[in-house]
Order: C-alpha cells, then sequence, then structure tokens
C-alpha cells in the first residue's frame, strides 16, 4: 500500500521581504527560507508550500493580506501564468537596482577579487515591445486555468499557440497578445492560428509527437524588416504553400517567409533545411551604417537597441588604437568582430556554430571589412597555444561565452597568450564571476558595467574589463 503523502504546510500572513534567483520573491519563517514566484517585497500573505527541502522551500501566494506598496499594475494579461516576464509588477527602477545588486553579489561572493566601482546599470531606452525575435508553440491541448476546469465548462476546441508552461512540456499557454515584441508578431500568429481552425489543420499534439502546425519563429527588427519561420510536422507541400500564400497574401510587409519540415521528437531546426516560400533567405539589422545579416538560424542579440548599447560598451572598454590584433572567441555571427574592425589591425573570430561563422564572413564583406577573419569549432579544440603561435598573440580578447560560461582549458590558453586587455561579456554574472576567479593570478578588474537587456526579467549582461597585471 502506497505511503499517505504528508500534507504540506500553509503559512499565514507571512511577509516577502526580498527577490531571488529566477524571478522569485523571498519570504523567511524562522530561519527557513521560502521562494516565491510573483511576490513583491511589503506583500503580505499567506504561503502554501508546493515543494519542501531540507534547508528551503518553494511556495505561492494562496491569498494576498496586504500587497505592497511596491507593486504597479502589470500590463500582461497572461501575467502569473506564462511565467516569462516575472517581475512585470515591479517597478523598472526597482528591477534596475535588483539587477545591479545580483551584479555586485555574484562578484563579490565568488570572484572574491579587488574590485573598482562598479558603474551604474544601463538601463533599457524601451521596456515594452523591445524584443526582435519571438518563438511560439502550436498545440491541440491548450492550458486550462482552474478556473475553467472547476467551472464545468466543454471547450470543444484546445487549439492553440503561445508559449509553453512552466516545468510542463506539453502544455502551451494560448496567447492573445504578448507586448514583448510589435504588436505585428501577435497579428501573424494570431491570423496563422485561425487559418488552422477554419481549415481543420492539426495542431500538434506535444506527447504524440504528431500533428501539422508545430512551432513559429517572427523576428522583427530595428529595420522594419519581418521575417515568419513556420515549423510544420509533416510534409504536405501542398497544405503548406497555400497556408504560406494566405499569409504572404494578409501580411505582404513580411521580408523573408519560411518554412521548415521537423518530424523530430524535438523542437530544434539546427540540423534542417529551412525552405524559402517567399521574400529573402534573411533580414537584416542596422547599427552606425553596418548591415548585419540574420538567417533563420543565426544568432542576434534579441534586444536590437540595447545590443548598440551593450557593443558600445564592450568597444570603449577593449580602448582599441588601430594597431591591435584582437581575437572575438564565441564571436557567433561575428557581430562584435565586425562592430570593432574599423578600430583594429585585425580581428579573428571563432565560434561553435559552423553556419554562424558563414554569416559572420557574409556580414564582413557586405559592409566592405577586410580586417576579419573566421573560424568554426568548438573553442578549446581550435584556441590552443599552437593556434596562438600561428596567427599571433592578441593585444586584445573579447570573450562573450554562453550562459555556462568558459571551459578551463580555454581560460588556460587565454592566460598562456597574456594579452593585453580582456574585455568579458556575458549573460551570467554567477559563471562570468568564476572565470574571472581564475584569470585573477595575471589579471585585475579595471571596470564593470553592467546593462539591462531583458526588462521584466531577472536577467541581466555583464561587461568586465581586465588587465594584464605589471
Amino acid at each position: 500500500m502506497a505511503r499517505k503523502k504528508k500534507e504540506l504546510p500553509l503559512y499565514e500572513g507571512i511577509e516577502i521581504t526580498g527577490v531571488a534567483a529566477e524571478g522569485n520573491a523571498i519570504a523567511r519563517v524562522d530561519d527557513f527560507v521560502i521562494f516565491v514566484p510573483y511576490g513583491a517585497p511589503g506583500d503580505v500573505a499567506d504561503i502554501k508550500i508546493d515543494r519542501k527541502k531540507r534547508s528551503y522551500a518553494e511556495g505561492h501566494i494562496e491569498r494576498m493580506i496586504r500587497p505592497s506598496e511596491l507593486r504597479c499594475k502589470e500590463r500582461c494579461a497572461h501575467f502569473g501564468t506564462c511565467g516569462g516576464c516575472r517581475w512585470q509588477h515591479l517597478p523598472y527602477e526597482f528591477q534596475l537596482e535588483n539587477k545591479q545588486c545580483q551584479v555586485v553579489d555574484a562578484l563579490e561572493r565568488i570572484a572574491k577579487v579587488d574590485l573598482p566601482p562598479i558603474l551604474p546599470i544601463i538601463g533599457s531606452k524601451n521596456i515594452w515591445e523591445y524584443r526582435n525575435k519571438m518563438e511560439y508553440t502550436f498545440s491541440n491541448k491548450r492550458w486550462l486555468s482552474w478556473e475553467q476546469m472547476r467551472s464545468g465548462e466543454v471547450v470543444s476546441d484546445r487549439s492553440g499557440a503561445g508559449f509553453h508552461i512552466p516545468g510542463a512540456f506539453d502544455k502551451v499557454l494560448d496567447i492573445e497578445n504578448c507586448h514583448l515584441q510589435n504588436c505585428i508578431g501577435d497579428k501573424i500568429r494570431l491570423f496563422i492560428k485561425q487559418y488552422g481552425i477554419k481549415n481543420n489543420l492539426l495542431f500538434y499534439d506535444l506527447r504524440a509527437q504528431q500533428g501539422f502546425l508545430r512551432t513559429l519563429m517572427i523576428r522583427t527588427l530595428h529595420t522594419g524588416e519581418i521575417m515568419v519561420v513556420l515549423s510544420v510536422g509533416e510534409d504536405n507541400h501542398e497544405t503548406i504553400t497555400k497556408l504560406l500564400d494566405a499569409v504572404r497574401a494578409e501580411f505582404p510587409q513580411i521580408t523573408s517567409l519560411m518554412y521548415v519540415v521537423n518530424c523530430k521528437a524535438n523542437d530544434t531546426i539546427g540540423d534542417l533545411d529551412v525552405k524559402l516560400h517567399s521574400g529573402r533567405e534573411y533580414v537584416e539589422e542596422e547599427m552606425e551604417g553596418l548591415r548585419f545579416r540574420i538567417g533563420p538560424k543565426s544568432f542576434y542579440q534579441t534586444n536590437s537597441v540595447q545590443a548598440y548599447e551593450l557593443y558600445k560598451v564592450a568597444r570603449d572598454f577593449a580602448a582599441l588604437t588601430g594597431n591591435e590584433l584582437v581575437y572575438d572567441l564565441y564571436t557567433g555571427t561575428g557581430t562584435i568582430a565586425n562592430f570593432v574592425a574599423r578600430n583594429a589591425r585585425k580581428v579573428i573570430g571563432i565560434e561553435y556554430v559552423s553556419d554562424a561563422i558563414e554569416d559572420a564572413k557574409i556580414n564582413s564583406s557586405v559592409n566592405g571589412i577586410k580586417n576579419t577573419q573566421f573560424f568554426a569549432g568548438d573553442m578549446k579544440d581550435v584556441l590552443t597555444d599552437g593556434f596562438i603561435e600561428e596567427h599571433g598573440r592578441p593585444e586584445v580578447i573579447i570573450v562573450d561565452p554562453p550562459r555556462a560560461g568558459m571551459h578551463q582549458d580555454v581560460v588556460d590558453v587565454i592566460l598562456n597568450s597574456a594579452p593585453d586587455r580582456i574585455v568579458y561579456v556575458s549573460c551570467n554574472p554567477a559563471t562570468q564571476a568564476r572565470d574571472i576567479a581564475l584569470l585573477d593570478r595575471k589579471y585585475a578588474v579595471k571596470s564593470v558595467q553592467p546593462v539591462d537587456m531583458f526588462p521584466h526579467t531577472h536577467h541581466v549582461e555583464n561587461v568586465v574589463l581586465l588587465e594584464l597585471r605589471g
């Protein structure tokens, strides 16, 4: 006989005192920490525990007794369910203060190195409609709220298009409006959804792994160009063509309309052939007169306006005079490499994704940049002491690694090559701080500049300048 699960406690009249990792708020009962989503410092509420560990618990607000004076009205009707903008109920200035604290905490607690005064965070000019890329999932079993299920309402059509419910891969929240991208994105998604319902197209069954409408990616760039990539689960050319013809007729302003047939068990399209329906095979973003081509598989910073601020910080920290050999590690599509090339003697970019390297070469070519060179491969395999010997010792290294930070082998090669300056761009201050500690025996931190790329989330970018010790 199965043991009955122990009922988890409800704590009454608990004050939420701060914010924490992953966008959660913090409450304390005695010395016990409770992480609570969608709370605000100053809230007094009854908190129901959902999961209990030895040293902490996770819970939710069961009943609000007194909301915090800090709270502001959330803009999105999906707030609290979607999971995408967990700080939407907090004033933007408060969000920035906490992102600044996140950077300070990581560097002081993890890096444990001497630090200069950390510069004030650069806030985002746009806090709504700032994302140039959104990805949506179609589902034949859209998420139903507890209210809908308790009401006994019979829902005959559960077709939906939106975002995965956090922690539930097979649950999709149907989205009416997302305020993070230009509203044209909503119009395109809703048109395809309604077309699918009207024409009896099968929305994807995430458990059975079958259906026609699967995922949708929409890019809306600062230049006004639009890319739409529809992923379908069935290779039905006639149905695909009719659907995309309808999309083209309804939205003639789309620059690039593409599709991919994905019959795999996952949604990634990096290993699949993306086919052009109409328009160009790429869109272009602009920065200081430079044009950057972005293909369906390309990585580009999702906040175009704020990316410019981030890259300006990186360029300023690099302090280039025109005589330096620069290595741009984790170069992606070569955005930073091409952005700083006019101020350097030569820039060498290295990136794992070969498609991205081809984009980087094209971006140099279309902008008439002739002093860049790009290499594809795993960073720890490409960037070796032999590579440095062959291509030259860099005066400046710029690194912008993924959230996991740099491999120890990469750190060792950087230390051996001993550039005068390292500019470390990071989307994860914790792993950045870990790597800075590894570099500390040869490098001193000279400047730290946080940059907010993602308003209403806990994510923050940080740029650190390290200089070779004398």
